[in-house]
């Protein structure tokens, strides 16, 4: 029977673009035994994207196994989750987005990720952008992702044992802790 992995528990890593969320979520599952299971929820709208993509696949290396998932995060999860795995998803705003393109609604989904977080036998970091520090959005449809972004993040926070906000690459644990205490 494989070890179940506890040194890390489920955790939200918010911060503003290329704030060093990213590399600090996979450092922080690079630290723990087992498996490293990433979800990508990115889809390639242009090249820009596709060079990305590609960046973030370059820097993880062998020990990663990718998972493409624009749309269906939770049945994701369930498919992928093991005790002796860590997961990230990256990042929730580009779900958000995917949702909303796709006319599903956030809030609804956003519920259904949270509540599912309480079955997994594994730590999931969950990797979003923090998008409501800025102006108020001048269109609805910037206004509502920001909005959905902001309660899913709420609800994630609520109930997830540790948030950390990144600035300029410098982690503030907003709620800890980040790894646990064994």
């Amino acid at each position: 029977m494989a070890e179940k992995n506890t040194a890390l528990v489920h955790s939200l890593i918010l911060g503003g673009a290329r704030s060093g969320k990213s590399s600090y979520a996979e450092q922080l599952v690079e630290r723990q035994k087992g498996d490293c299971l990433y979800v990508a929820t990115a889809r390639v709208w242009d090249d820009e994207m596709s060079d990305r993509i590609d960046e973030h696949k370059e820097r993880r290396g062998a020990r990663w196994t990718t998972f493409e998932e624009p749309l269906d995060l939770v049945q994701c999860l369930k498919r992928i989750q093991r005790p002796d795995a860590t997961i990230l998803v990256d990042c929730l705003t580009l779900w958000v987005t995917n949702l909303m393109m796709e006319g599903r609604n956030p809030d609804v989904e956003g519920a259904q990720l949270v509540a599912s977080l309480a079955e997994l036998p594994c730590p999931v970091v969950l990797v979003s952008n923090e998008v409501g520090l800025g102006i108020v959005p001048m269109d609805k449809m910037s206004r509502d992702f920001r909005d959905y972004a902001g309660r899913l993040h709420q609800r994630l926070a609520a109930v997830v044992p540790s948030v950390t906000f990144m600035v300029s690459g410098l982690p503030m644990q907003v709620k800890p802790p980040a790894v646990g205490s064994d």
